[in-house]
């Protein structure tokens, strides 16, 4: 970790905690990066944002590195994490309270794991409202926040893999490989409406992009203990 290394580009590993955006923690470890080496400024940029309530891989590009963002967004993601059935939010996550309930009876274990088959490959997918994309200007949550709706685009993604690794009703974990561009929180709420009834994603964990795996990233705390001691 040298002042040199960071400015012609470094790729770090980072595991997000929950509760911090992603540009938290871009904005954490640049200060660091520029205390430590007495820097005006230094480019920091991250390659695929994770949700506050979402834990894992967060990929970091300084100095020339950040140039090569778009090719580290497009690789492919796996996530791991828990579906809960039986109600919706309107942000498809615990962002925002339950506004639906809805009956689970008549779903066994069987219905679940077959329904899973209706997710693979490629297909069109809605993302929440509750979003950083973009339309007309304004940021889709910004919209939301203020109670207001917009006609949402579907696009087209890929689901390589989608195993339910463990049922314990109404909370499924769930293992996901999918293409860029992807909404788990979107998966949840489709795969409730698919089972005729409604789900919403209670827990999140990107473990790997491409060939990188968060069991090689460090924690936040432990990036800072690093640069300090170099």
């Amino acid at each position: 970790m040298t002042e040199e290394n960071f400015k012609n580009g470094q790729v770090l590993l980072i595991d997000k905690p929950l509760g911090w955006t992603s540009f938290q923690v871009v904005n954490k470890l640049r200060w660091h990066i520029k205390q430590r080496f007495h820097l005006k400024n230094i480019k920091v940029g991250h390659a695929g944002t994770l949700d506050p309530l979402a834990s894992g891989l967060l990929i970091l590009c300084t100095g020339n590195q950040t140039k090569n963002i778009d090719s580290y967004q497009a690789q492919i993601k796996e996530y791991s994490g828990t579906f809960t059935l039986g109600a919706t939010t309107p942000s498809y996550d615990l962002e925002t309270s339950i506004d639906k309930n809805f009956p689970t009876d008549h779903i066994s274990d069987e219905i679940i794991h077959k329904t899973t088959k209706q997710f693979i490959g490629i297909i069109q997918q809605k993302p929440p409202i509750f979003s950083a994309i973009k339309q007309e200007g304004k940021r889709l949550y910004d919209i939301a926040r203020k109670g207001e709706t917009a006609e949402i685009k579907s696009r087209e993604i890929t689901i390589f893999e989608f195993e339910i690794t463990k049922i314990n009703f109404p909370n499924l974990d769930f293992k996901i490989i999918c293409s860029k561009g992807t909404y788990i929180r979107s998966l949840a709420f489709d795969f409730g409406k698919a089972l005729n009834s409604g789900a919403h994603l209670s827990a999140l964990r990107r473990t790997k992009i491409g060939d990188f795996s968060v069991n090689e990233a460090l924690s936040v705390d432990e990036f800072i203990k690093q640069i300090s001691s170099e």
